[in-house]
């Protein structure tokens, strides 16, 4: 089964060609250009240069946040257009989970940690069970404060993964018991790890709903929640 998967829930863009025996190809461009100028590109030199058509994939999968609204939104159309255009299954797989798996067996705790600005994080703690990944808590968005309350007292060790790693890591260090940190080039939610989820997913025959499947953005953008302020004045 040969899967292309796409992430763009943050400032860099991902694209990954895989089958059940290896990683073909991965583009990562992070380097703050707009992601509706560098997907396609990426997607179309990816295929190029593995020798890929679009007929040949078996299925497609796309990060669905949490992260970017507009970049989230841009990469699930674009998904869909493919799974569509080849009628071809695709699944949605949460960005956390592929930061995570970035991490595969690992000991202890898994933390991966997202910028959400104004000190916080998106964020959900996991945990590896064999070869399987587990999620221990529901996707959160919270302050870098309540999380390190949410650890502090933690008797396993904490690895931390993700793009505000470097933002938060010395208070994280000092405020936790057992901290670890990935190293940079795992701080990516990487379009390898999301497709190797997806993969297990779409070999049991799971598949999102072409209409229905949207992104999951854990909290209110910030234009809807200024408008919520707004409005409650009214009250």
């Amino acid at each position: 089964m040969k899967i292309l998967s796409l992430d763009s829930a943050t400032e860099s863009a991902t694209c990954s060609i895989l089958d059940e025996n290896k990683l073909l190809g991965e583009i990562i461009f992070n380097y703050k250009k707009q992601h509706s100028i560098v997907l396609m590109p990426i997607i179309d030199e990816l295929l190029k240069n593995t020798n890929t058509s679009l007929e040949d994939i078996d299925g497609f999968v796309v990060s669905k946040g949490p992260g970017s609204f507009t970049g989230l939104r841009i990469g699930m159309a674009v998904i869909k257009g493919l799974a569509q255009g080849t009628n071809k299954p695709f699944v949605s797989i949460s960005t956390l989970d592929a930061l995570a798996y970035n991490l595969a067996f690992t000991d202890g705790i898994i933390c991966p940690i997202m910028d959400a600005l104004r000190d916080n994080v998106y964020t959900a703690l996991y945990e590896f069970n064999g070869n399987e990944l587990n999620r221990l808590t529901d996707y959160m968005a919270i302050s870098v404060d309540d999380l390190i309350l949410l650890l502090k007292d933690e008797k396993k060790s904490v690895t931390f993964v993700g793009d505000a790693v470097t933002k938060f890591k010395d208070k994280l260090n000092s405020e936790i018991k057992s901290v670890k940190f990935s190293p940079t080039h795992l701080n990516i939610a990487k379009a390898s790890s999301l497709a190797e989820l997806g993969l297990i997913k779409l070999k049991k025959g799971f598949a999102d709903d072409l209409y229905s499947s949207a992104p999951v953005y854990i909290r209110k953008s910030q234009a809807e929640r200024e408008y919520d302020k707004r409005m409650n004045l009214y009250d």
